[in-house]
C-alpha cells in the first residue's frame, strides 16, 4: 500500500448506504477513506485522480464466483480473476468451494487465503464447504473452517438434499452466527433437463426443467430456516414463485436473503436462440414473464444481491452439443455493465442498484465496504455509466471465454479500481 494519500476530484459521488448522491470529493488516506462530499479539498501531498464529473462509488462485491485454483487453473486462477474482477469494479469476490480439493478442510481455506492474498490483486473470500466432499451427507466443521477464513458456507452449486442434513446445518451454523448459501434446485426434478421446461424447449427438442425444481427446494429451506433460527441466503433465484417465496418469509420475519445472477436479469431462454451453449446455466434461463418477476423484485427490495455467477469454462466443455455442454458463463467482468441495462431502461435507480451490487452483499458477509464514508475501506472504483462498447470476448481478462454478453452493445465502463487504497485497475481511454 502506497503511504501516498490519493484525493479523487469532480466525481459524481454515490453512497448505496446512505443513498446520498453529490458532486465532489473523495480523499484516501491509509487504505481508508479520510474525508468524502463537496468540501474535500485537494491536500498538498495527495496523487490527485480527476473522475471529469464520472461516478465513484464503492467497490462491488461478488457474492458467486467460481475460481479453478486449485484443481483447474486452465479455467481460471486467482489472480486472472483477479485481473477481471478489477476491470470490471468488483473489488471483493466471495470463490466457490468446488475446487479440487473441495474447500472443506481448514488448511484449504488457509491455503486459499494466503494464494489469494500473495497473487490477487483485489479481495477474495472464500466461502468454505457446508457438507464434506460436497456430497450433501457429511456436515463439514464449520466454526473450524470459520476460524481458518470461511466467510460463508455452500455446497456451491449442488443442493443438499437431504432435509435432516440441513436441519442440522442450519442448527449448527446458528450457534457460530455463520451464513449458510444454498443453491436452491432440486437435482431430481432438473433430472435430464437442460433448459427451462417449455414450448421453447419443446420447439428445440430439448429435455425441460421445471420451475418446481427450485421452488420446492426453496420453500423446504425456508420451512427449516422458521425451524432452526439458522441465517439463510438463497444463492440465486430465477422465477415468479421463487421472488413470492422469498417475499412471504421476509414478511414473517425470518433470517432469510436472496440473490439473483446478473444473467438472469439480463437475458430470457429465447436468448438460446440456435443452441447457444454460453447460454446453458444452472439454473435454466427463464421465460421472459420470470425475467421481468426477478426485476421487480430486485426493485422493491426481495432480491437482495446481484451475482455474476461467474463460471469458467474451457472451450472442450463449451463447444459441443447443448445437451452436452457444461453448464455455466464467466461473468466477473461484465456485472456492471450488463446491470446498467437495468438503470438505462429506467427500471431501477443508480443508488438501488449498487446497493444490491456492494452495500447488501456487504451486510449479508458482515464485512465493512459497501458505503462512501469516514472510515471505510477504500475499495472503490469510478466509472462512466453512459460509456458505449461492444464486448469482444478476445479482450476479456479471463482465461476462459464463455461470456453470454459476446458481440453484446453494453454501457457503462469502469475506469479506476482501488483497493484497500491501491489503485489496481485504470483503463488507458481515461
Amino acid at each position: 500500500m502506497s503511504n501516498q494519500p490519493i484525493l479523487f476530484k469532480n466525481a459524481r459521488l454515490i453512497d448505496p448506504a446512505s443513498d446520498r448522491e453529490e458532486r465532489g470529493g473523495v480523499l484516501v488516506r491509509d487504505g481508508v477513506i479520510q474525508a468524502v462530499g463537496p468540501q474535500v479539498s485537494e491536500a498538498a501531498d495527495a496523487q490527485v485522480i480527476d473522475c471529469a464529473g464520472q461516478v465513484l462509488a464503492p467497490g462491488l462485491i461478488d457474492m458467486r464466483a467460481f475460481i479453478g485454483e486449485p484443481g483447474g487453473p486452465y479455467r481460471e486462477t486467482l489472480k486472472s480473476a483477479g485481473e477481471a474482477a478489477a476491470a470490471g469494479g468488483v473489488t471483493t469476490v466471495v470463490s466457490m468451494p468446488d475446487t479440487n480439493p473441495v474447500l472443506d478442510d481448514p488448511a484449504v481455506i488457509d491455503f486459499i487465503v494466503r494464494r489469494a492474498r500473495d497473487t490477487s490483486i483485489v479481495n477474495i473470500c472464500p466461502a468454505a464447504a457446508l457438507t464434506k466432499g460436497l456430497e450433501g451427507q457429511e456436515m463439514a466443521e464449520i466454526g473450524r473452517l470459520k476460524e481458518a477464513g470461511a466467510i460463508a458456507f455452500t455446497d456451491g452449486a449442488r443442493s443438499v438434499t437431504n432435509a435432516q442434513v440441513m436441519r442440522r446445518a442450519l442448527t449448527y451454523a446458528r450457534d457460530f452466527d455463520a451464513l449458510i448459501v444454498h443453491h436452491v434446485e432440486d437435482p431430481d426434478l432438473v433430472g435430464q433437463g437442460v433448459m427451462n421446461e417449455g414450448e421453447f424447449a419443446s420447439r428445440l427438442g430439448l429435455p425441460g426443467i421445471p420451475r418446481e425444481a427450485e421452488t420446492v427446494m426453496l420453500e423446504r429451506d425456508v420451512r427449516l430456516v422458521r425451524l432452526t433460527g439458522g441465517r439463510y441466503h438463497a444463492a440465486m433465484i430465477s422465477c415468479a414463485d421463487s421472488a413470492e417465496i422469498v417475499r412471504a418469509a421476509k414478511g414473517k420475519g425470518l433470517p432469510v436473503t436472496c440473490g439473483v445472477s446478473i444473467n438472469h436479469l439480463a437475458l430470457n431462454e429465447n436468448d438460446i436462440g440456435d443452441y447457444r451453449t454460453f447460454m446453458k446455466l444452472s439454473p435454466p434461463l427463464r421465460h421472459e414473464d420470470d425475467r421481468q418477476a426477478m426485476i421487480e423484485a430486485l426493485a422493491d427490495g426481495t432480491i437482495d444481491v446481484i451475482v455474476s455467477d461467474h463460471n469458467p469454462q474451457d472451450v472442450e466443455t463449451k463447444r459441443l452439443p447443448f445437451a452436452e455442454a457444461a453448464d455455466g458463463a464467466v461473468g466477473l467482468e461484465t456485472l456492471l455493465s450488463a446491470a446498467l441495462r437495468l438503470v438505462h431502461e429506467g427500471r431501477i435507480s443508480l443508488p438501488r442498484l449498487l446497493r444490491a451490487l456492494s452495500r447488501r452483499p456487504a451486510e449479508i458477509l458482515g464485512l465493512p465496504g459497501g458505503r462512501l464514508s469516514v472510515g471505510a475501506p477504500a475499495d472503490l472504483i469510478v466509472f462512466d455509466p453512459d460509456a458505449p462498447y461492444v464486448l469482444d470476448k478476445r479482450h476479456l481478462r479471463s482465461l476462459s471465454k464463455n461470456s453470454p454478453f459476446d458481440e453484446a452493445r453494453l454501457e457503462g465502463q469502469v475506469s479506476t479500481t482501488m483497493v484497500a487504497g491501491r489503485v489496481v485497475f485504470r483503463r488507458d481511454t481515461m
